[in-house]
C-alpha cells in the first residue's frame, strides 16, 4: 500500500512538472502572438496600397510583363508550403501540409510536374522523411518572420518563374498558407500567386462615372519592373505574418488544453493518492485493533 502511495505522489509531481512547462508555453505563445497580430494589422494598409498600384498599372496600360503574362502551355508548377518551425502548436502544420498534398494531387491530375518550396521545419522534414526532393528551403522564422526573409523566398521564386525550363524554371506559382481568422479559427488557404492575377479594376464602369486618369514616369514597363516584385514581396510577406499568427493562435490553444488536461489528472492521482493514504491508514488501525485485542485475549487466558 505504500508502493502505491509513493507511485502516485511521484506522478503527481511529474504531472506537476509539466504542467509548468505548458503553462509557460501558454504564456509565451500569447504575448507573442498579440504582437503578431499587430504586425499583420500594420502591414495591410501597405498591401492594400502596393495592391491598388498594381491594379491601376496593369488595368491602364497595354504592357505585356512577364510576371503577369499567361504561359500558353503550363507543364511545371512550384507550390511554396508554409509550416512551423517547432511542434506544441496542435494539427498547425499538418492541416497546411494536408492542403499542400491535395493540391499536389490536382495538379498532378492536370498532368502538371511539382516543384515544392518550403518554409518550416516541420514542412521539410515531412519532405525529406519520405526522399522527395525540394527545390527550396527556408527555417528559423515561422513564429516571427521578418521581410528581408519573405524578399529572400520571392526573389527565389520570381527567378525560378522566370527561368526557362530546362534550367529548372516554373510555368506558375502556388502557396499554401494559414489563414489567421480569430484566436478559434485558422483557415489553410491556397492562393495562386504567379503570374499575378489582377481583379480590382474589372468591374464595368456606370455611365456617369469618371475614370480616373494615370500618367507612368519613366514609363509603364519600368514601374511593373519595380511594382511587381514588391507586390509578390508583400503577398508573400502578408502569408508569413499570417501564417506566423495563426501558428501562435494554435500553439496557445494546444498548451492551454494541455494545462487543463495537467490538471485534471493531478486531481485524479491526488485523490487516487488520498484513497491509498486512507486505505494505509485504516489498515494501520485495523492492525493496532487487531493487536489489541490478541493481548487483551492472551491477558485473559492467563
Amino acid at each position: 500500500m505504500g508502493a502505491q502511495l509513493r507511485v502516485y505522489r511521484s506522478k503527481v509531481k511529474s504531472v506537476q512538472s509539466m504542467k509548468k512547462i505548458t503553462r509557460a508555453f501558454e504564456l509565451i505563445a500569447t504575448s507573442r502572438m498579440v504582437k503578431a497580430q499587430q504586425r499583420t494589422a500594420a502591414s495591410a494598409p501597405y498591401a492594400r496600397a502596393i495592391t491598388r498600384a498594381v491594379s491601376a498599372v496593369a488595368t491602364y496600360s497595354n504592357e505585356d510583363h512577364p510576371l503577369t503574362k499567361e504561359k500558353s502551355e503550363v507543364t511545371r508548377a512550384a507550390v511554396l508550403l508554409v509550416t512551423s518551425d517547432r511542434g506544441l502548436a496542435g494539427a498547425y502544420s499538418s492541416n497546411v501540409i494536408k492542403e499542400g498534398e491535395r493540391l499536389i494531387e490536382l495538379l498532378r491530375g492536370e498532368g502538371k510536374t511539382v516543384v515544392p518550396f518550403i518554409t518550416g521545419r516541420k514542412g521539410i522534414a515531412f519532405y525529406k522523411f519520405r526522399h522527395r526532393e525540394v527545390a527550396g528551403e527556408w527555417s528559423g522564422f515561422s513564429d516571427a518572420p521578418g521581410f528581408e526573409q519573405a524578399k529572400d523566398v520571392a526573389d527565389r521564386l520570381i527567378e525560378a518563374f522566370l527561368a526557362e525550363e530546362v534550367d529548372g524554371g516554373v510555368d506558375e506559382i502556388h502557396i499554401v498558407y494559414t489563414r489567421f481568422v480569430n484566436m478559434v479559427t485558422q483557415v489553410p488557404e491556397v492562393v495562386r500567386l504567379l503570374p499575378l492575377e489582377v481583379v480590382e479594376g474589372d468591374t464595368t464602369p456606370s455611365p456617369d462615372e469618371v475614370l480616373p486618369l494615370y500618367e507612368f514616369e519613366p514609363s509603364p514597363a519600368a514601374v511593373l519592373d519595380a511594382l511587381l516584385p514588391k507586390y509578390v514581396e508583400s503577398r508573400i510577406f502578408n502569408a508569413l505574418l499570417a501564417s506566423a499568427a495563426s501558428e501562435l493562435a494554435a500553439r496557445q490553444r494546444a498548451m492551454k488544453s494541455a494545462t487543463d488536461n495537467a490538471e485534471e489528472l493531478i486531481r485524479r492521482y491526488s485523490r487516487l493518492a488520498n484513497n491509498a493514504r486512507q486505505a494505509e491508514i485504516t489498515q494501520e488501525i485495523s492492525e493496532i485493533v487487531g493487536g489489541a485485542n490478541a493481548l487483551a485475549d492472551a491477558g485473559a487466558g492467563s
